[in-house]
């Protein structure tokens, strides 16, 4: 029997809440939209995440449900978050995100008739921090472009996903990343789980890896 203290460190894929739920809404970017410089590896040079969304942060929301969650993603690896989200994540000492700056909301509109939601809240908006942690190339399903050959990012484009494992030894207790190999996707720690469980954080949805499957075009993994 496997103790506890001994059990693997089990991970999760963030994404955005299931749709037509009563949380369900989205968030677009208001332009003129600024853009920085996208990260690079520092081995390899090759361009390792989406460009960095710069300020005057300011967005457009449409509700599809009934109440605004807490959480969307915007676009690449940024992410809408409700202030109460914000504050408990710096507050109880979690990390991997970052910036945290206030968003003007220029426009919040309902897609369909349906009575106004009672509040809007404040939003920030973060940055999903690129981790040390790596995907195991032999222990996941992921069909790549082509072999990474990078042992820093180890990225060289994917295809598809049927679940995945990162590399024993590779994370540094990141509760939020992007990980090496996978860039695109957001994984979680477990303590993140408890986290949003505890507070009852909405419009999000976690995933074992293990059982994550991104597959648009229905490649064989």
């Amino acid at each position: 029997m496997v103790s506890e203290a001994s059990a693997p460190t089990r991970f999760l894929v963030l994404r955005n809440g299931i749709n037509e739920s009563r949380y369900d809404f989205e968030a677009d970017t208001v332009e003129p939209v600024n853009r920085g410089d996208a990260a690079r590896c520092t081995q390899c040079g090759d361009i390792v995440g989406m460009l960095t969304w710069l300020p005057p942060y300011r967005v457009d929301l449409i509700l599809h449900g009934e109440e605004y969650g807490d959480f969307v993603r915007i676009a690449g690896d940024d992410v809408l978050l409700s202030e109460r989200f914000a504050n408990a994540f710096r507050e109880e000492g979690l990390t991997g995100l970052d910036g945290f700056h206030p968003v003007e909301v220029r426009r919040a509109r309902r897609a369909r008739k349906g009575p106004k939601p009672s509040h809007i809240p404040n939003y920030v908006v973060a940055t999903v921090c690129f981790g040390r942690a790596a995907v195991d190339l032999t222990r996941s399903r992921v069909r790549y472009v082509k072999t990474p050959t990078c042992e820093e990012c180890r990225y060289e484009g994917y295809e598809a996903v049927r679940g995945f494992t990162l590399e024993p030894g590779t994370w540094r207790g990141e509760d939020v990343f992007v990980p090496r190999g996978l860039q695109g996707q957001f994984v979680v720690s477990e303590r993140f789980e408890r986290f949003v469980t505890h507070h009852g954080f909405t419009h999000l949805r976690l995933t074992p890896t293990e059982e994550f499957v991104w597959n648009p075009l229905d490649r064989e993994v």
